[in-house]
């Protein structure tokens, strides 16, 4: 297959992928010199995971980003934040509120460099379906996200398939306003086809705030294979912002036991994507063991993609 012009594919990481380690034996630069040193060139974080007293970081700390940036020459590439609709329990937040907290998150990542945010909107579905102040909540956004440069794209994540209302409804939104400051990230989870060992051991974990049974149900549905077919990527390029390359596993022949890599990697080549493909690892949460995962998937991701005629940066 002959790679598009367009094909200007980077690798990026983002520090979520360290769970295990941050804070515990590994500081932030530490993690940021070890991405650097497996080859990537962008870096990804969790607004309230890893930055300090956020929303508001003391100019002290966003100077010291900074630095780290240039240091390790890494480009901030996406940041995740959330519109938590839930905050409440008696009502959910007003398109006001909603929007309140997403300008004041566009605001902070412009601050930061990053010209990605993906902002995780409330949910009221098993299926991902967003709270319905979305719609009026991005709309109004979209002044702001284009005096800042940073441009807005909710994950596509499982159980939510490419084809979908979600989907659908973002890309409708998209097309009426005529924006390139709204889109999609997708998570490559969707292309799941294998079960992994364990799939519903973190129910406890992540929705411990729910009763066992309810708990268990939403482990098992955000956890079953989706089995999208890779070649849908092809359907949203235009609107395809990023790329979050989720993973559980890597073996020592280095290939992914629970992602066919080999058509997520031709369908990407094929509709001409062009941005970053964040490493995102989910898998065991055993000390050092990120550091290891992480340099076998880029390698994976660098010969596969080098088959395509396409050399990642």
């Amino acid at each position: 297959m002959t790679p598009s012009p367009s094909n200007k594919i980077q690798l990026s990481v983002s520090v979520y992928s360290y769970t295990a380690d941050f804070l515990v034996t590994m500081s932030l630069e530490d993690c940021l010199a070890d991405i650097a040193d497996m080859g990537a060139t962008g870096v990804e974080i969790l607004a309230d995971t890893h930055i300090p007293g956020y929303p508001n970081p003391s100019e002290t700390w966003i100077d010291a980003w900074h630095q780290l940036l240039q240091k390790y020459r890494l480009t901030a590439t996406s940041v995740s934040t959330w519109i938590d609709s839930r905050m409440f329990k008696n009502r959910s937040l007003t398109v006001d509120e909603g929007l309140a907290i997403l300008v004041r998150d566009i605001k902070l990542a412009h601050r930061l460099g990053f010209t990605i945010i993906r902002p995780k909107l409330g949910v009221i579905t098993l299926d991902l379906l967003p709270d319905p102040t979305w719609r009026d909540i991005i709309r109004r956004a979209l002044p702001y996200a284009q005096e800042y440069n940073v441009r807005m794209a909710p994950e596509i994540h499982a159980p939510t398939p490419l084809r979908s209302k979600i989907v659908e409804d973002y890309v409708a939104l998209a097309k009426e306003t005529g924006t390139k400051y709204f889109g999609l990230l997708v998570d490559t989870g969707v292309f799941q086809n294998q079960v992994r060992a364990g799939d519903h051991s973190d129910s406890k974990h992540f929705f411990g705030s729910l009763d066992p049974a309810a708990a268990a149900e939403v482990g098992r549905v955000m956890t079953e294979p989706l089995c999208v077919d890779p070649e849908q990527l092809v359907d949203v390029m235009p609107w395809l912002f990023h790329v979050h390359a989720k993973f559980w596993d890597m073996t020592d022949e280095l290939t992914d036991p629970h992602i066919p890599w080999d058509k997520v990697v031709a369908a990407l080549v094929k509709g001409g994507y062009s941005g970053w493909i964040s490493s995102e690892y989910e898998g065991r949460r055993d000390l050092f063991r990120a550091a290891d995962i992480l340099r076998r998937q880029h390698v994976m991701l660098r010969t596969l993609f080098a088959q395509h005629g396409v050399s990642l940066a």
